[in-house]
């Protein structure tokens, strides 16, 4: 059983594609982390945080936390994003998926304090956006969703494990 730290669909989403073997149980899990996480060590943190508050409240014996963020290279803002999987022996493993950077109209709501789904939501004139394609769905014409995207860091997740399992036996 893995339990997932978030309601949101997209996530659970990805969850079940990437452990298809296994039972998802889904738990609204606080980041602790600002709305809008704006660097990688903010954004990593809010994943970790999700999948410890994930195992901790439920009877699985893993915690996945996904966590999505901006972050600065520069001047650019970049969509960044991390995940996190805490195993039945409390290690954690963590990776990172895809980078681009966002428009500059994008960047400067952001920067006004508005958080990146309620950006995009205005940008696009639709409401819940970070449900469905997300920003990277929009940005690449659909060409890799917000749902894909996290199902590349699971599979990071996945593999990490794995082969610790196999060091391990």
């Amino acid at each position: 059983m893995i339990a997932i730290g978030s309601l949101n669909q997209t996530k659970v989403n990805a969850v079940a594609a990437v452990f298809k073997q296994n039972e998802v149980i889904t738990i609204d899990a606080p980041s602790a982390v600002s709305n809008q996480p704006f660097s990688d060590e903010e954004t990593q943190l809010g994943a970790i945080n999700r999948a410890k508050f994930a195992k901790s409240q439920t009877k699985a014996l893993i915690g996945v936390g996904l966590e999505g963020g901006v972050m600065f290279i520069g001047q650019r803002l970049y969509l960044t994003n991390w995940g996190a999987l805490i195993d039945e022996t409390d290690t954690i493993y963590l990776a990172s998926g895809a980078r681009f950077p966002l428009p500059e109209v994008i960047k400067q709501g952001l920067l006004e304090g508005k958080e990146l789904a309620i950006v995009m939501d205005h940008y696009t004139g639709t409401k819940g956006i970070r449900h469905r394609e997300g920003a990277v769905g929009v940005f690449t014409n659909e060409l890799l969703t917000r749902q894909m995207m996290f199902e590349h860091v699971l599979l990071q997740l996945q593999g990490q494990k794995a082969y610790h399992d196999q060091l391990n036996k």
